[in-house]
Protein backbone atom coordinates (compact mmCIF):
# COMPACT_ATOMS: atom_id res chain seq x y z
CA UNK A 1 0.00 0.00 0.00
CA UNK A 2 1.36 3.41 -0.95
CA UNK A 3 0.00 6.54 0.69
CA UNK A 4 0.30 9.87 -1.04
CA UNK A 5 2.00 12.64 0.95
CA UNK A 6 -0.41 15.13 -0.63
CA UNK A 7 -3.60 13.87 1.03
CA UNK A 8 -2.71 13.49 4.69
CA UNK A 9 -5.99 14.88 6.05
CA UNK A 10 -7.87 11.75 5.00
CA UNK A 11 -5.40 9.25 6.45
CA UNK A 12 -6.51 7.28 9.48
CA UNK A 13 -4.16 6.53 12.39
CA UNK A 14 -1.88 3.59 11.66
CA UNK A 15 -2.53 0.16 13.10
CA UNK A 16 -5.53 -1.81 14.31
CA UNK A 17 -4.80 -1.69 18.02
CA UNK A 18 -3.74 -5.34 17.99
CA UNK A 19 -0.07 -4.61 17.38
CA UNK A 20 2.12 -1.66 18.33
CA UNK A 21 2.67 0.78 15.47
CA UNK A 22 6.19 1.47 14.23
CA UNK A 23 7.25 4.05 11.66
CA UNK A 24 10.51 3.42 9.81
CA UNK A 25 11.51 6.81 8.40
CA UNK A 26 14.35 7.13 5.92
CA UNK A 27 15.12 9.78 3.31
CA UNK A 28 16.36 7.06 0.98
CA UNK A 29 14.91 4.58 -1.54
CA UNK A 30 14.22 2.01 1.15
CA UNK A 31 13.82 -0.95 -1.21
CA UNK A 32 17.46 -0.37 -2.27
CA UNK A 33 18.82 0.58 1.17
CA UNK A 34 20.26 -2.63 2.66
CA UNK A 35 20.41 -1.36 6.25
CA UNK A 36 16.87 0.00 6.33
CA UNK A 37 15.56 -3.12 4.58
CA UNK A 38 16.90 -5.15 7.50
CA UNK A 39 14.78 -3.03 9.85
CA UNK A 40 11.72 -3.65 7.70
CA UNK A 41 12.29 -7.41 7.63
CA UNK A 42 13.05 -7.56 11.35
CA UNK A 43 9.97 -5.70 12.55
CA UNK A 44 7.26 -6.41 9.95
CA UNK A 45 6.28 -9.65 11.72
CA UNK A 46 6.12 -8.06 15.17
CA UNK A 47 4.54 -4.62 14.67
CA UNK A 48 2.22 -2.73 12.36
CA UNK A 49 4.99 -1.15 10.31
CA UNK A 50 4.69 1.96 8.17
CA UNK A 51 7.66 2.94 6.03
CA UNK A 52 8.30 6.42 4.65
CA UNK A 53 10.92 7.08 1.98
CA UNK A 54 11.55 7.39 -1.74
CA UNK A 55 10.41 5.05 -4.50
CA UNK A 56 7.92 2.22 -4.18
CA UNK A 57 7.18 0.08 -1.14
CA UNK A 58 10.02 -2.10 0.15
CA UNK A 59 7.69 -4.92 1.20
CA UNK A 60 4.15 -6.18 0.72
CA UNK A 61 3.95 -6.63 4.49
CA UNK A 62 4.07 -2.92 5.32
CA UNK A 63 2.17 0.24 4.53
CA UNK A 64 4.36 2.67 2.59
CA UNK A 65 4.31 6.44 2.34
CA UNK A 66 6.17 7.34 -0.84
CA UNK A 67 7.88 10.72 -0.97
CA UNK A 68 8.19 12.61 -4.26
CA UNK A 69 11.55 11.88 -5.90
CA UNK A 70 12.36 15.58 -6.23
CA UNK A 71 11.63 16.34 -2.56
CA UNK A 72 15.17 16.10 -1.22
CA UNK A 73 16.87 16.67 2.15
CA UNK A 74 20.51 16.65 1.02
CA UNK A 75 20.67 20.25 -0.19
CA UNK A 76 20.68 22.61 2.84
CA UNK A 77 22.96 25.05 1.03
CA UNK A 78 20.75 28.15 0.88
CA UNK A 79 20.99 31.51 2.52
CA UNK A 80 19.60 30.17 5.80
CA UNK A 81 22.66 27.95 6.26
CA UNK A 82 24.95 30.83 5.35
CA UNK A 83 23.20 32.94 8.00
CA UNK A 84 23.32 30.00 10.42
CA UNK A 85 19.54 29.97 10.58
CA UNK A 86 19.55 26.21 10.81
CA UNK A 87 15.99 25.75 12.00
CA UNK A 88 14.68 27.58 8.96
CA UNK A 89 17.09 25.68 6.71
CA UNK A 90 15.90 22.29 7.97
CA UNK A 91 12.14 22.81 8.05
CA UNK A 92 12.15 24.31 4.56
CA UNK A 93 13.75 21.23 2.99
CA UNK A 94 11.35 19.80 0.42
CA UNK A 95 11.71 16.25 1.69
CA UNK A 96 11.07 17.24 5.29
CA UNK A 97 7.98 19.23 4.32
CA UNK A 98 6.59 16.39 2.18
CA UNK A 99 7.11 13.82 4.94
CA UNK A 100 5.59 16.11 7.58
CA UNK A 101 2.49 16.71 5.50
CA UNK A 102 2.10 12.97 4.91
CA UNK A 103 2.62 11.94 8.53
CA UNK A 104 1.52 14.83 10.72
CA UNK A 105 -1.93 13.35 11.49
CA UNK A 106 -0.61 9.84 12.14
CA UNK A 107 0.04 8.37 15.57
CA UNK A 108 2.83 5.88 16.18
CA UNK A 109 4.06 4.04 19.25
CA UNK A 110 7.69 4.31 18.11
CA UNK A 111 9.74 5.68 15.23
CA UNK A 112 13.08 4.55 13.82
CA UNK A 113 14.70 7.65 12.31
CA UNK A 114 17.42 6.70 9.85
CA UNK A 115 20.27 9.20 9.91
CA UNK A 116 20.38 12.64 11.41
CA UNK A 117 18.15 14.28 8.78
CA UNK A 118 15.19 12.17 9.90
CA UNK A 119 15.53 12.75 13.64
CA UNK A 120 14.02 16.25 14.00
CA UNK A 121 10.95 15.20 12.01
CA UNK A 122 10.62 11.95 13.99
CA UNK A 123 10.65 13.86 17.27
CA UNK A 124 8.10 16.35 15.96
CA UNK A 125 5.72 13.46 15.23
CA UNK A 126 5.72 12.76 18.99
CA UNK A 127 5.58 8.96 19.00
CA UNK A 128 4.25 7.98 22.39
CA UNK A 129 7.12 5.57 23.11
CA UNK A 130 9.92 7.63 21.63
CA UNK A 131 12.47 7.66 18.79
CA UNK A 132 15.37 5.36 17.94
CA UNK A 133 17.98 7.30 15.94
CA UNK A 134 19.96 4.98 13.68
CA UNK A 135 23.02 6.89 12.50
CA UNK A 136 24.59 5.50 9.33
CA UNK A 137 27.43 8.04 9.23
CA UNK A 138 29.23 10.51 11.45
CA UNK A 139 27.63 13.50 9.79
CA UNK A 140 29.55 16.41 11.36
CA UNK A 141 32.77 15.11 9.75
CA UNK A 142 31.32 13.42 6.68
CA UNK A 143 33.36 15.51 4.22
CA UNK A 144 36.10 16.84 6.45
CA UNK A 145 38.57 16.71 3.55
CA UNK A 146 36.62 19.66 2.07
CA UNK A 147 37.38 22.88 4.02
CA UNK A 148 34.38 24.71 2.54
CA UNK A 149 32.02 21.92 3.58
CA UNK A 150 33.48 21.89 7.07
CA UNK A 151 33.10 25.64 7.38
CA UNK A 152 29.49 25.91 6.21
CA UNK A 153 27.75 22.54 6.39
CA UNK A 154 29.38 20.76 9.33
CA UNK A 155 27.96 23.28 11.85
CA UNK A 156 24.48 22.57 10.47
CA UNK A 157 24.81 18.86 11.20
CA UNK A 158 26.34 19.57 14.61
CA UNK A 159 23.30 21.69 15.37
CA UNK A 160 20.97 18.82 14.45
CA UNK A 161 22.96 16.43 16.64
CA UNK A 162 23.01 18.77 19.65
CA UNK A 163 19.43 20.00 19.41
CA UNK A 164 17.63 16.86 18.26
CA UNK A 165 19.63 13.63 18.19
CA UNK A 166 20.53 14.03 21.86
CA UNK A 167 16.77 13.96 22.59
CA UNK A 168 16.17 10.58 20.96
CA UNK A 169 15.27 7.87 23.46
CA UNK A 170 17.83 5.48 21.94
CA UNK A 171 20.53 5.52 19.28
CA UNK A 172 22.55 3.07 17.22
CA UNK A 173 25.32 3.34 14.65
CA UNK A 174 27.45 1.23 12.33
CA UNK A 175 30.93 1.11 13.88
CA UNK A 176 32.69 1.52 17.20
CA UNK A 177 34.66 4.56 16.06
CA UNK A 178 31.51 6.45 15.11
CA UNK A 179 29.84 5.50 18.39
CA UNK A 180 32.81 6.75 20.38
CA UNK A 181 32.89 10.06 18.52
CA UNK A 182 29.18 10.70 19.07
CA UNK A 183 29.76 10.03 22.76
CA UNK A 184 32.82 12.28 22.91
CA UNK A 185 31.28 15.26 21.16
CA UNK A 186 27.59 15.05 22.04
CA UNK A 187 27.39 12.90 25.15
CA UNK A 188 25.15 10.11 23.91
CA UNK A 189 26.42 6.60 23.28
CA UNK A 190 24.88 4.72 20.34
CA UNK A 191 24.66 0.94 20.44
CA UNK A 192 26.61 -0.92 17.76
CA UNK A 193 24.57 -2.54 14.97
CA UNK A 194 26.94 -3.42 12.14
CA UNK A 195 26.03 -3.51 8.45
CA UNK A 196 26.17 -7.29 8.56
CA UNK A 197 24.50 -9.23 5.76
CA UNK A 198 21.79 -11.83 6.39
CA UNK A 199 23.10 -15.35 6.92
CA UNK A 200 23.53 -17.24 3.66
CA UNK A 201 23.55 -21.03 3.63
CA UNK A 202 26.54 -21.50 1.33
CA UNK A 203 29.73 -23.52 1.19
CA UNK A 204 33.13 -22.11 0.18
CA UNK A 205 33.89 -22.67 -3.49
CA UNK A 206 37.14 -24.40 -4.48
CA UNK A 207 40.10 -22.05 -4.89
CA UNK A 208 40.46 -21.08 -8.54
CA UNK A 209 43.56 -20.92 -10.69
CA UNK A 210 44.20 -18.07 -11.24
CA UNK A 211 42.97 -16.89 -7.82
CA UNK A 212 39.87 -14.78 -8.38
CA UNK A 213 39.76 -11.45 -6.54
CA UNK A 214 36.61 -9.33 -6.36
CA UNK A 215 35.32 -5.97 -5.11
CA UNK A 216 31.73 -4.72 -5.08
CA UNK A 217 30.37 -1.31 -4.21
CA UNK A 218 29.77 2.27 -5.27
CA UNK A 219 31.72 3.71 -8.19
CA UNK A 220 32.75 6.88 -6.36
CA UNK A 221 35.84 8.81 -7.39
CA UNK A 222 36.87 9.72 -3.84
CA UNK A 223 37.20 6.02 -2.93
CA UNK A 224 40.31 5.74 -5.09
CA UNK A 225 39.19 2.43 -6.58
CA UNK A 226 41.97 2.59 -9.13
CA UNK A 227 44.49 1.58 -6.49
CA UNK A 228 43.11 -1.97 -6.62
CA UNK A 229 43.67 -2.06 -10.37
CA UNK A 230 47.18 -0.68 -9.94
CA UNK A 231 47.92 -3.29 -7.27
CA UNK A 232 46.78 -6.21 -9.42
CA UNK A 233 48.70 -4.80 -12.35
CA UNK A 234 51.87 -4.58 -10.25
CA UNK A 235 51.44 -7.98 -8.59
CA UNK A 236 53.42 -11.00 -9.77
CA UNK A 237 50.75 -13.39 -8.44
CA UNK A 238 48.53 -15.42 -10.73
CA UNK A 239 45.30 -13.53 -10.02
CA UNK A 240 42.39 -11.78 -11.71
CA UNK A 241 40.15 -9.00 -10.34
CA UNK A 242 36.49 -8.26 -11.09
CA UNK A 243 34.96 -4.99 -9.92
CA UNK A 244 31.16 -4.84 -9.56
CA UNK A 245 30.51 -1.10 -9.39
CA UNK A 246 27.37 1.02 -9.40
CA UNK A 247 27.54 3.96 -11.88
CA UNK A 248 27.61 6.79 -9.33
CA UNK A 249 30.19 8.63 -11.45
CA UNK A 250 29.93 7.23 -15.00
CA UNK A 251 32.95 9.15 -16.27
CA UNK A 252 35.03 7.64 -13.47
CA UNK A 253 33.90 4.13 -14.44
CA UNK A 254 35.07 4.83 -18.00
CA UNK A 255 38.49 5.77 -16.62
CA UNK A 256 38.61 2.59 -14.53
CA UNK A 257 37.67 0.44 -17.52
CA UNK A 258 40.50 1.96 -19.56
CA UNK A 259 42.97 1.38 -16.71
CA UNK A 260 41.72 -2.19 -16.24
CA UNK A 261 42.13 -3.04 -19.91
CA UNK A 262 45.82 -2.20 -19.79
CA UNK A 263 46.47 -4.80 -17.08
CA UNK A 264 44.83 -7.67 -18.93
CA UNK A 265 43.85 -9.08 -15.51
CA UNK A 266 41.04 -6.75 -14.38
CA UNK A 267 37.53 -6.13 -15.62
CA UNK A 268 34.82 -3.69 -14.52
CA UNK A 269 31.47 -5.49 -14.38
CA UNK A 270 27.92 -4.21 -14.22
CA UNK A 271 26.44 -4.28 -10.71
CA UNK A 272 24.11 -7.11 -9.74
CA UNK A 273 20.95 -6.73 -7.61
CA UNK A 274 21.75 -6.91 -3.93
CA UNK A 275 19.55 -10.00 -3.53
CA UNK A 276 21.86 -11.81 -5.98
CA UNK A 277 25.16 -10.36 -4.80
CA UNK A 278 26.29 -12.90 -2.19
CA UNK A 279 25.52 -15.82 -4.48
CA UNK A 280 27.46 -14.10 -7.27
CA UNK A 281 30.44 -13.48 -4.99
CA UNK A 282 30.50 -17.11 -3.85
CA UNK A 283 32.35 -18.20 -7.01
CA UNK A 284 35.29 -15.91 -6.14
CA UNK A 285 38.17 -16.46 -3.73
CA UNK A 286 39.18 -13.17 -2.05
CA UNK A 287 37.28 -9.91 -1.54
CA UNK A 288 39.29 -6.67 -1.59
CA UNK A 289 38.51 -3.52 0.38
CA UNK A 290 41.25 -0.94 0.80
CA UNK A 291 39.83 2.54 1.39
CA UNK A 292 42.27 5.43 1.88
CA UNK A 293 41.21 7.28 5.07
CA UNK A 294 40.33 10.55 3.33
CA UNK A 295 37.97 11.54 6.13
CA UNK A 296 36.69 10.38 9.50
CA UNK A 297 33.87 8.26 8.08
CA UNK A 298 36.21 6.47 5.69
CA UNK A 299 38.74 5.86 8.47
CA UNK A 300 36.03 4.21 10.57
CA UNK A 301 34.13 2.47 7.78
CA UNK A 302 32.78 -1.01 8.54
CA UNK A 303 30.92 -1.52 5.26
CA UNK A 304 28.34 -4.05 4.21
CA UNK A 305 30.66 -5.34 1.48
CA UNK A 306 32.98 -6.80 4.14
CA UNK A 307 30.07 -8.78 5.58
CA UNK A 308 28.92 -9.71 2.07
CA UNK A 309 32.36 -11.26 1.51
CA UNK A 310 32.02 -13.28 4.71
CA UNK A 311 28.57 -14.58 3.78
CA UNK A 312 29.93 -15.47 0.32
CA UNK A 313 32.63 -17.53 2.14
CA UNK A 314 35.53 -15.52 0.73
CA UNK A 315 38.87 -14.62 2.18
CA UNK A 316 39.55 -10.89 2.41
CA UNK A 317 42.33 -8.37 2.04
CA UNK A 318 41.61 -5.08 3.80
CA UNK A 319 43.50 -1.91 4.57
CA UNK A 320 44.83 -1.05 8.06
CA UNK A 321 41.39 -0.01 9.30
CA UNK A 322 40.79 0.22 13.07
CA UNK A 323 37.31 -1.20 12.44
CA UNK A 324 38.11 -4.03 9.99
CA UNK A 325 41.48 -5.28 11.20
CA UNK A 326 40.16 -6.72 14.50
CA UNK A 327 37.53 -8.77 12.65
CA UNK A 328 40.03 -10.09 10.12
CA UNK A 329 42.57 -11.12 12.75
CA UNK A 330 40.08 -12.52 15.27
CA UNK A 331 38.36 -14.75 12.72
CA UNK A 332 41.44 -15.56 10.63
CA UNK A 333 39.72 -14.72 7.38
CA UNK A 334 42.42 -12.85 5.49
CA UNK A 335 45.21 -10.31 5.36
CA UNK A 336 45.68 -6.66 6.35
CA UNK A 337 47.84 -4.30 4.30
CA UNK A 338 50.57 -2.20 5.89
CA UNK A 339 49.27 1.00 4.27
CA UNK A 340 46.22 2.05 2.25
CA UNK A 341 48.04 2.17 -1.07
CA UNK A 342 48.61 0.10 -4.20
CA UNK A 343 52.11 -1.06 -3.26
CA UNK A 344 50.98 -2.44 0.11
CA UNK A 345 48.00 -4.17 -1.50
CA UNK A 346 50.21 -5.67 -4.22
CA UNK A 347 52.51 -7.09 -1.52
CA UNK A 348 49.57 -8.83 0.18
CA UNK A 349 48.27 -10.17 -3.13
CA UNK A 350 51.73 -11.58 -3.85
CA UNK A 351 51.53 -13.56 -0.58
CA UNK A 352 48.33 -15.39 -1.56
CA UNK A 353 48.57 -19.13 -2.11
CA UNK A 354 45.98 -21.80 -2.80
CA UNK A 355 46.57 -23.08 0.74
CA UNK A 356 46.12 -19.85 2.68
CA UNK A 357 43.15 -18.76 0.54
CA UNK A 358 41.44 -22.08 1.22
CA UNK A 359 42.05 -21.57 4.96
CA UNK A 360 40.63 -18.03 4.85
CA UNK A 361 37.51 -19.31 3.07
CA UNK A 362 37.00 -22.10 5.59
CA UNK A 363 37.35 -19.63 8.46
CA UNK A 364 34.88 -17.25 6.81
CA UNK A 365 32.42 -20.12 6.56
CA UNK A 366 32.80 -21.03 10.23
CA UNK A 367 32.36 -17.36 11.22
CA UNK A 368 29.42 -16.60 8.92
CA UNK A 369 26.70 -17.23 11.49
CA UNK A 370 28.42 -15.13 14.16
CA UNK A 371 28.97 -12.24 11.71
CA UNK A 372 25.46 -12.32 10.24
CA UNK A 373 22.75 -9.66 10.42
CA UNK A 374 20.63 -11.97 12.54
CA UNK A 375 23.29 -11.89 15.27
CA UNK A 376 23.93 -8.14 15.04
CA UNK A 377 20.43 -6.72 15.34
CA UNK A 378 19.83 -7.42 19.03
CA UNK A 379 20.21 -3.74 20.04
CA UNK A 380 17.47 -2.75 17.59
CA UNK A 381 15.12 -5.39 18.97
CA UNK A 382 15.79 -4.34 22.55
CA UNK A 383 15.52 -0.61 21.85
CA UNK A 384 12.23 -0.81 19.96
CA UNK A 385 10.73 -3.22 22.52
CA UNK A 386 11.63 -0.74 25.27
CA UNK A 387 10.10 2.18 23.35
CA UNK A 388 6.90 0.26 22.67
CA UNK A 389 6.62 -0.76 26.31
CA UNK A 390 6.55 2.95 27.22
CA UNK A 391 3.97 3.84 24.61
CA UNK A 392 0.56 5.09 25.66
CA UNK A 393 -1.52 2.56 23.73
CA UNK A 394 -5.31 2.18 23.87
Amino acid sequence: MTASPRHDATVEPAGSGRKPTLLILSFSPIRRDARVLKQVELFAEIYDVVTCGYEESPSERVEHVELPSDARVDNPYGRFVSLRQYRLAYWRLAGVRAAWQALRHRRFDAVIANDVQAVPLALRLRPSGGVLADLHEYWPRLHEENPSWMRWISPYYRWICRRYVTKAAAASTVSSGLAQEYGREFGFHPALVTNAAPFASLEPSDVSEPIRLVHSGAGLRNRDLGLMIDAVGASTANVTLDLYLTPNHPDYLDELRAKAEVTGKVQVCDPVPYAELVATLNSYDVGLFVLPPANFSYRHALPNKFFDFVQARLGVIVGPSPELEPYVRKHGIGLVTAESDAASLAARIDSLTAENVARFKRNASSSARQLSAEESMGPWKEAVATLVSKADRP
